[in-house]
């Protein structure tokens, strides 16, 4: 069988950002995404890219996450973890290559 090019496949920026901002919050040790404004973003600010910037430059995804974890977790291990999980969720559900995934970490939870 031949392979042919049918056609083309687009996807959302809305759509990379809300698979890497649930995956972030289904980290164990995240607590929350952080509120971070991106002067520079061609879309309006919206709860589902809260705490994810995703740029795609030369045909490579860059991700950028902010988040908050909790007081009780190694946090270079949480980010470890982050950065794997966004990884492989966004390469399987987009089948983008993903050249990069930065994690800053903004605060950290204690309890009361």
């Amino acid at each position: 069988m031949e392979n042919t090019k049918i056609g083309t496949t687009t996807i959302a920026p809305e759509v990379i950002n809300t698979i890497a901002r649930l995956t972030t919050l289904a980290t164990p040790g995240v607590s929350r995404m952080s509120r971070v404004r991106f002067p520079m973003a061609k879309t309006p600010q919206n709860p589902e890219s809260e705490g994810v910037k995703a740029v795609i430059k030369n045909n490579q995804l860059h991700i950028e996450l902010y988040f908050v974890t909790l007081s009780e977790v190694n946090v270079r291990m949480v980010s470890e973890n982050v950065q794997q999980r966004v990884l492989r969720a966004v390469s399987e559900m987009t089948g983008m290559e993903v050249a990069q995934i930065n994690v800053h970490i903004t605060d950290i939870d204690f309890k009361e």
